[in-house]
């Protein structure tokens, strides 16, 4: 997985793993300089209610600014509803929170396809002062149109987002919106929406802040880079990411026989299908942007083509 990996910092901030061990020691970390993930051990006693209720106990929630959740069952995969709702439910101890990533789990645990997922819904309505939203794992993933004032990065990491997340995305009124990624993933896992489900964000009319925006990791990825060359909303961007997918001569031409890309900064389109003189091609009608054309892909002698994520 290219983006999917571990990572060691989130909102700037080191990551500091808990665990109910943590009540023990007095050597903890001031709550706001570090990003904290909770995570529950393979056979461990209690679940996530024990790692949460030893977290609230051992460390000042009112001054924490960031939160992982990382595994959340014991044994048996079950759906992070129950630990997204306790944390819900806290919402009104953390008013610094600025920032949760949900399901910050690598493949070594889940592959992110297993990941059984709920509403997230809740979570924008219940933290108004959140900044950061990253959501990994797309099966049984819900989000309604809301309107959040704060929220400046939105991520959806899947093998296969739901059409019904998309126009949620596509509804929502999120006026401070700088960066949006969506990974579209597969239709064998969930991944059912369409060009026209992204229209709207396409318009950009609901994101007047956007300057980075990423369709990624999809299986129409030719006919996004035919939508986005003529998208209004690309001309208030600084990058662009078409990353992931099975992007091919034809996507990338339309692409670049569209508006001009000129003033973007970075390009990425790594993991791809182009033949080596549209990658130069590329290359030379985009002079001062940098652009990112690794992990170039061949088609085999049937034409077959994967996404960068899936299972």
């Amino acid at each position: 997985m290219h983006k999917s990996i571990p990572v060691d910092r989130f909102l700037h901030l080191p990551i500091v793993n808990f665990s109910v061990d943590e009540t023990r020691r007095g050597d903890l970390p001031e709550p706001g300089t570090v990003a904290w993930r909770l995570a529950v051990q393979y056979g461990s006693e209690g679940g996530f209610d024990a790692v949460w209720s030893a977290f609230l106990e051992a460390v000042d929630p009112t001054s924490v600014r960031a939160l992982l959740l990382g595994p959340w069952w014991v044994r048996d995969y079950v759906p992070v509803t129950d630990a997204l709702a306790r944390i819900v439910a806290a919402a009104d101890r953390f008013p610094a929170l600025e920032a949760l990533f949900i399901a910050d789990v690598s493949y070594e645990d889940c592959e992110i396809s297993w990941l059984e997922m709920s509403d997230v819904t809740p979570v924008l309505k219940a933290f108004p002062g959140l900044t950061d939203l990253v959501v990994r794992g797309g099966t049984m993933l819900r989000l309604d149109p809301v309107r959040h004032e704060r929220l400046t990065n939105l991520r959806f990491e899947t093998g296969g987002l739901p059409d019904d997340v998309v126009r949620g995305v596509a509804a929502s009124e999120l006026p401070a919106l700088e960066s949006l990624e969506l990974w579209f993933g597969v239709d064998e896992y969930g991944g059912d929406a369409t060009i026209d489900d992204v229209a709207p964000i396409l318009a950009g009319t609901r994101l007047p802040a956007l300057r980075h925006l990423g369709l990624e990791n999809s299986e129409f990825q030719d006919e996004i880079a035919a939508a986005v060359a003529h998208a209004p909303v690309v001309a208030q961007l600084t990058s662009l990411s078409l990353a992931m997918g099975v992007l091919s001569d034809e996507g990338a031409a339309a692409l670049l026989d569209g508006q001009p890309l000129t003033h973007l900064k970075h390009l990425d389109l790594h993991h791809h299908y182009l033949s080596e003189a549209m990658q130069e091609r590329v290359r030379q009608s985009l002079p001062g942007v940098e652009v990112d054309l690794s992990d170039a892909e061949e088609d085999d002698e049937d034409e077959w083509r994967y996404v960068e994520v899936s299972e």
